[in-house]
């Protein structure tokens, strides 16, 4: 078999552009009263199939993913992760690792759950990502957008009370789903150089660095001023910024979901 006689219905152009169509949209179109608009039922069905179809680790498929249902849930969630298109998506979801069904699954077959913690978080949030970016893809091939929502950090023991999350579970992030209701920029993306490298890693040199900052930096532009890339770097990435301020969060939920492998801790069976 060669390259031309491939059995692909798309053409390496017609993949580039499916891609690059990716936008994240938090507007969507909505219900003549404001609320979701739902997705027909095949779409639903078929973009969840999607998200099972997704590879996993050592076939345990270590995720969950929490289907926001409820305004009232929608509701809350919205106010702890601060993203409000989860009121008004088509779809929402949390997306999470889950060791704690394959516990379950191995409890009830008379087995024992060995103790790896760092193993559940490396593979669960492998497995996470997969099958929610997999549902993703799905989602953008029938027209839909999406968003990836990082902020479940800003709210993780609420989140974790209020949708019951037991010992071994953790959300990863949310993602919202609809009919884009906007049409966002398409954003760039560093020079391919800097983030693949072939046999070694190699450090980019200052002149590279420096040529990647410059096209990066419209996606940091607001309001028609320049943007400022570093700018939004040191707002999340710096002493006192955003992912510092969340680190304390994310350790105490790590801990408190028996997954902190941090230091020993007493045994909790997930």
């Amino acid at each position: 078999m060669t390259a031309d006689s491939l059995p692909s219905t798309r053409t390496p152009a017609e993949v580039r552009a499916f891609f690059d169509a990716h936008r994240t949209v938090r507007h969507y179109v909505t219900q003549a009263d404001g609320s979701p608009l739902p997705l027909p039922a095949e779409h639903l069905d078929v973009i969840l199939h999607a998200a099972q179809r997704a590879p996993t680790d050592a076939t345990a498929q270590l995720y969950s993913l929490i289907r926001l249902v409820s305004p009232e849930v929608r509701d809350r969630v919205a106010e702890l992760t601060t993203n409000a298109h989860i009121r008004t998506a088509s779809e929402a979801f949390v997306v999470c690792l889950d060791v704690h069904r394959t516990a379950r699954l191995l409890d009830i077959s008379g087995q024992r759950a060995g103790h790896w913690p760092a193993i559940a978080v490396h593979f669960g949030i492998g497995d996470a990502v997969l099958a929610g970016q997999n549902l993703l893809t799905a989602a953008e091939m029938l027209g839909y957008q999406g968003c990836w929502i990082g902020g479940v950090l800003n709210g993780l023991e609420g989140i974790l009370d209020l949708l019951e999350l037991p010992a071994g579970v953790l959300p990863f992030a949310a993602l919202t789903l609809g009919l884009p209701a906007e049409e966002p920029p398409l954003r760039p993306r560093l020079p391919r150089p800097l983030v693949v490298h072939e046999d070694r890693y190699r450090d980019g040199t200052e002149e590279e660095l420096l040529d990647g900052i410059e096209v990066m930096n419209p996606i940091a532009a607001r309001r028609g001023q320049p943007g400022d890339w570093v700018r939004l770097l040191r707002a999340y990435f710096a002493p006192d910024g955003s992912m510092e301020k969340r680190e304390p969060g994310l350790v105490a939920a790590l801990r408190r979901q028996g997954l902190w492998a941090g230091e020993k801790q007493e045994r909790q069976t997930p």
